[in-house]
């Protein structure tokens, strides 16, 4: 880390000249995945060396974010006002802009090890420039690429303090790669830390608060602060919360938890809350569903079905909106703290919380502190509240308002005084470990709205606490019981291998990211699980195709880390079992139009018997019957579209659902869509319908072509509903 005071500018050129003065003309650029980029110096860097061929720029991150573009004028008039009022003021990448017309000249190269799922399928450069990486590695491999720059953008403090400040959402890489730019430099290497400050960016706490002695230069000026980049909400679907549901039976009371972004982990955080808080018509809907009649013992051995009395501890790469609304409904709850010898008391209930007399013997009889206190030791009772002051340890005494007592537990002086100064709960307590986090602004105003000590439960830290036990076996073990490691995948092959970031044409989806990190941790922790999802079924062109698959020609998660699949017909408990029983579960949680054949693959190559059948009951793996069943719960208020609420308004709903048939209708039935939109030319629009069509500037047409396109969405709209 920088040893002085940092550079701080008002002018983003000038970042761009201290760079070109410090490191020289070849530059290897390196920044946070998502929301942590600081854009101006990014695009100014950028277009420095687009306009000077001499500069030798690499840019290598994950996930640089872009506005949505509309694709045509239909889609146009839905986004557009969209897009200004969720996206309006968000700064803009300009080397996405030139990669994305093919327009990047020839001494830049932009390498990520992160993408928007399905964002590069279509783009070659992006294919080939791909770095493939786990999450825990990518420092060490932007390091092997020659990182000699690395940015991120950071918050202020809230007091006006200039020597602090917080990665806020980034400190998951940013962290590791300071260690290791500190000793590149002492090997005489030139490197570069710059931070972009942001207003907006919530202040977070933890190992996010670094000094601002940290950065060479930091880009301050309000003129440069901008709207952080917002991710509105997804549908949930039925199958979406069909899993969800499944999930949340297989997570303990008093345990761990981590999810990801998204309509599935939208779908799990319902569920939970739904067992918490209507934890009767949970329990209903599980009977209805059979959750409970077909998976009774593995409910009981690893998850539960009750309300959550301990809580939640939430250990999670990515910090999403949704373990704030586990937190609002009372499921994350469960603090953890930072030293092992104090959660394993927590853990084995020897404590609890609250402070009592007992407390100083038990930390003396369980070697947390001495009898004959050190400084450390005092420092450590301070910290964690179990004495509270005012309080000064000097030379072997403790001073307490004048008097002087010795730091000795068997003195009965020191003792009945450090009684009398007991706290009453201890502090410093965390209910999530986080290493990024991108959401919906509502999300971010949640942040905002925190109270400092509120705000502090969320501690930020670097991917390699998170993502893994090296470093800190016991505590991490400590904090994490009863691991929950629920991750997505697209697809899942009948031997139990998990493809999740790439196609077998070797062409990238998304990325690796942080999962077999996950998967790994699952598999080495003693009460951890391992929980993958799956959507049984995918739609392209019109077709629908089963996500359960005899083969594939890539696997992301090897069949031998196989754990827990769960789709939305069930829960195929894996592990260790033989492979015929792997084929058998999931060929039970696999979508009905596709048993028999995948069945068949799977007797023709002798992997189960040819007289095997699959039970009568997972036959009726339907959507339409488990729509059916979840009916009666919908009707209640249960599994909502958007559980947690949406930036869309309604009209645009119900627009985006109906466009979106439309275009499958198009591939599947193209001269029948055609003549459906002719007909709309020769009928009246039902009046409900008008709103939207106002919505989309259609509702009085001014040429042939919106009258073309008022019919299309009439079509569409009447198809839908």
């Amino acid at each position: 880390m920088a040893a002085t005071q940092p550079e701080r500018v008002r002018d983003v050129e000038t970042c761009v000249d201290r760079i070109l003065e410090t490191v020289g003309r070849k530059i290897v650029f390196g920044m946070p995945l998502a929301l942590g980029k600081p854009n101006h110096i990014a695009n100014a860097l950028y277009l420095r060396a687009k306009n000077n061929p001499a500069i030798d720029l690499t840019i290598i991150t994950a996930l640089s974010l872009e506005k949505p573009v509309p694709s045509s004028n239909l889609e146009a008039r839905l986004l557009d006002p969209i897009v200004k009022r969720i996206w309006d003021g968000f700064v803009e990448f300009e080397y996405m802009k030139d990669l994305r017309k093919k327009q990047l000249p020839e001494n830049v190269t932009i390498s990520e090890f992160f993408t928007k799922a399905g964002g590069y399928l279509n783009s070659p450069y992006a294919q080939q420039h791909y770095i493939s990486t786990n999450y825990t590695h990518a420092v060490r491999d932007l390091i092997d690429n020659g990182l000699n720059v690395l940015g991120n953008l950071i918050a202020p403090h809230p007091g006006g303090n200039p020597d602090l400040v917080s990665m806020s959402c980034n400190p998951d890489l940013v962290l590791e790669a300071f260690e290791k730019l500190l000793a590149e430099k002492k090997k005489g290497h030139k490197y570069m830390i710059l931070g972009q400050l942001n207003s907006n960016l919530p202040y977070m706490y933890g190992d996010a608060v670094v000094e601002s002695q940290a950065y060479d230069m930091i880009l301050d000026d309000p003129a440069y602060d901008f709207p952080l980049f917002s991710v509105p909400k997804a549908s949930v679907s039925t199958a979406d919360h069909m899993i969800g549901l499944n999930v949340s039976s297989l997570i303990r009371d008093n345990g761990s938890l981590q999810i990801g972004i998204g309509s599935l982990g939208d779908g799990i955080a319902a569920g939970l809350i739904m067992r918490h808080k209507h934890n009767k018509h949970y329990n209903q809907a599980l009977s209805a569903l059979n959750i409970t009649g077909r998976y009774t013992d593995l409910i009981q051995k690893i998850g539960g079905t009750g309300t959550f009395e301990k809580g939640l501890y939430g250990a999670t790469e990515m910090l999403v909106d949704v373990f704030i609304q586990l937190y609002k409904n009372g499921i994350l709850k469960r603090k953890v703290y930072d030293h092992a010898g104090l959660q394993k008391l927590l853990n084995e209930k020897i404590i609890t919380e609250s402070i009592t007399p007992q407390f100083l013997n038990i930390f003396v009889e369980h070697h947390i502190i001495h009898e004959r206190l050190t400084k450390a030791d005092f420092r450590l009772l301070m910290k964690y509240g179990v004495i509270t002051g005012p309080f000064e340890y000097m030379d072997g005494q403790l001073i307490c308002q004048g008097e002087s007592f010795p730091a000795d537990l068997v003195n009965e002086q020191t003792l009945e005084m450090l009684n009398r100064h007991l706290g009453d709960r201890l502090k410093e307590g965390v209910v999530c470990h986080g290493s990024f986090f991108i959401g919906p602004n509502d999300f971010y105003d949640a942040l905002n709205a925190m109270p400092e000590e509120e705000r502090k439960l969320f501690s930020v830290t670097g991917v390699d606490y998170v993502n893994q036990l090296y470093g800190d076996e016991k505590l991490k073990t400590r904090q994490r019981t009863h691991g929950r490691f629920v991750n997505a995948g697209m697809m899942v092959t009948l031997l139990g291998a998990v493809v999740s970031d790439c196609l077998e044409s070797g062409n990238i989806v998304s990325g690796v990211g942080g999962q077999y990190n996950f998967v790994s941790m699952a598999h080495a922790l003693a009460d951890g699980r391992l929980i993958m999802m799956i959507r049984s079924t995918k739609k392209s062109k019109g077709k629908v195709s089963s996500n359960i698959v005899f083969n594939y020609g890539h696997t992301t998660i090897p069949r031998h880390l196989r754990d827990i699949v769960v789709t939305e017909y069930g829960i195929a408990d894996l592990r260790g079992k033989c492979d015929r029983d792997v084929i058998a579960a999931l060929l039970n949680i696999s979508d009905s139009r596709f048993q028999k054949d995948l069945l068949e693959q799977a007797k023709r190559s002798g992997k189960i018997e040819t007289t095997y059948e699959i039970p009568e009951t997972c036959r009726q793996n339907t959507p339409e019957r488990i729509q059916n069943l979840l009916s009666p719960f919908k009707a209640q208020g249960y599994f909502l579209n958007f559980p947690f609420g949406t930036d869309y308004t309604q009209e645009e709903v119900t627009l985006a659902k109906a466009l979106k048939l439309l275009k499958e209708n198009v591939t599947t039935h193209r001269i029948r869509t055609i003549a459906g939109i002719i007909g709309q030319f020769f009928s009246r629009s039902p009046l409900p319908i008008a709103p939207l069509l106002k919505r989309m500037k259609l509702d009085i047409p001014k040429c042939l072509r919106e009258r073309v396109l008022r019919a299309v969405v009439v079509y569409a709209l009447r198809r839908s509903s």
